[in-house]
């Protein structure tokens, strides 16, 4: 018998749910159509915008989702039972956070579970919880604290330590919504920028990026196939800003990739030397080069290994991280981080900071970024950095540097943007990555 309507797709998404939360795979690989989920690849265009909203949905509500489970089941639902806890977190987003009817979302879960031979035992419970929930909904519901449930206890409790419980909160809350579209443009103006967000309909944002209005294919928009614009949240564009003037110079974008930074530096006139230890991703930095005709020297190595062949006139250290800025974008990242990871990630950040200023000609500027927003991963590398070197200091960010965005500047002097904090300095639009940047002087 030919499965139904939607089967496939909903089929889909409880195996990437599953992949992301109990194998702790990164949602963009699984969501990849070269190399992705094979059952998300075969499918139509349609079903896989239904598939990433499902599993993002399952993501960015899963604490809530666990607690609604655990007020409609008796009793745990035993291991090795298939894809049913799956199963009933995808019909469960579907009927609470989607507009899927409980009909369509329960039949496709119960077709779901008859079909899984170790979940087949538990398809008359998949029935009867959701249609529980179909008809208990508002009681079921009630009470739930929606913000704190979504982010796990370990990320949430660094997050009150780092900052306050207020901050905290108001950053859990922001990641309850999904992240806008950025632009950024090769050539920019004031007269450029408004023109273009008229014609693309978008608000311009920190530093000159355009927040589209609406989501969209944005390889179909106006300007794409020119090389006009390239995609990249505002939050990531201020790092490569903080370096100042830097026409003609020499300069440094290590862990390149994706890219968006290169772009900047490289329209801003440097003379760039891209660095990246993933050889896939940097491909797609030199197809964004290719597009928006800018030239880059893109270099494959690990950075714990390489050396230039001349020191550079400043350096922007994008370090690998947490990310756990980017939350809006990648629900998947506090379910498959752990507070070990941080630590680990850390020694990683202290290495390259170290390797980095070395390669930096002495009154030469080095910017050190991350898209984290725990302390360990930000200004301690820095704090950590200045108590054992003297020959370095830190040249404090100013508001006109990044747009007027004053709320985003530490007393420090460092960048620090959260999720929460306005895009736009009179503060009209709301929602940023989470990103730390310091910039310092090597004399």
């Amino acid at each position: 018998m030919a499965a139904k309507p939607g089967f496939a797709a909903r089929k889909a998404a409880a195996d990437i749910l599953g992949n992301v939360v109990h194998k702790r795979h990164a949602i963009d690989a699984e969501l990849d159509l070269q190399s992705g989920h094979s059952g998300f690849r075969s499918l139509p265009n349609n079903d896989r915008g239904l598939v990433r909203a499902i599993v993002g949905a399952s993501l960015r509500h899963r604490g809530e989702i666990n607690e609604i489970l655990a007020r409609l089941l008796d009793r745990k639902i035993p291991e090795k039972t298939g894809r049913v806890v799956d199963i009933l977190h995808i019909a469960i987003a579907q009927m609470l956070f989607l507009e899927v009817p409980d009909r369509a979302a329960v039949d496709l879960a119960v077709d779901h579970a008859g079909a899984d031979r170790r979940a087949r035992p538990y398809k008359g419970l998949v029935n009867g919880v959701l249609r529980r929930l179909g008809r208990e909904r508002a009681n079921v519901t009630a009470e739930l604290d929606a913000i704190r449930l979504n982010t796990p206890d370990w990320l949430y409790e660094s997050w009150v330590e780092s900052f306050d419980a207020a901050t905290a909160r108001a950053i859990a809350e922001a990641h309850q919504g999904e992240a806008g579209i950025d632009l950024s443009f090769k050539e920019w103006s004031d007269e450029n920028a408004k023109t273009w967000a008229e014609k693309l309909g978008g608000t311009i944002v920190a530093g000159g990026s355009i927040r589209l209005n609406e989501k969209s294919a944005v390889d179909q928009l106006e300007g794409y196939s020119d090389g006009i614009w390239w995609v990249q949240d505002a939050a990531a564009t201020l790092p490569a800003r903080l370096l100042g003037d830097i026409a003609g110079k020499k300069v440094a974008d290590l862990c390149a990739a994706p890219g968006g930074k290169t772009l900047q530096l490289a329209a801003a006139g440097a003379n760039v030397t891209a660095v990246d230890i993933s050889k896939s991703r940097l491909k797609r930095v030199s197809e964004n080069l290719a597009r928006l005709k800018l030239q880059a020297d893109v270099v494959t190595a690990d950075l714990k290994t390489w050396e230039p062949t001349e020191p550079f006139d400043a350096i922007l250290l994008d370090a690998p991280c947490s990310a756990t800025g980017t939350i809006r974008r990648h629900p998947d990242l506090p379910w498959i981080k752990q507070a070990y990871d941080i630590g680990k990630l850390s020694e990683i950040q202290s290495e390259l900071l170290e390797r980095a200023l070395s390669w930096l000609k002495p009154g030469g500027t080095l910017v050190y970024c991350t898209c984290s927003l725990q302390p360990e991963e930000g200004v301690a590398q820095i704090d950590a950095l200045l108590k054992n070197r003297q020959d370095v200091e830190i040249l404090p960010v100013k508001a006109e540097e990044i747009g007027g965005l004053d709320t985003s500047i530490t007393p420090q002097g460092f960048l620090r943007t959260l999720p929460f904090h306005p895009a736009t300095a009179d503060g009209s639009l709301i929602g940023l990555d989470g990103f730390f940047a310091a910039r310092l002087r090597k004399f």
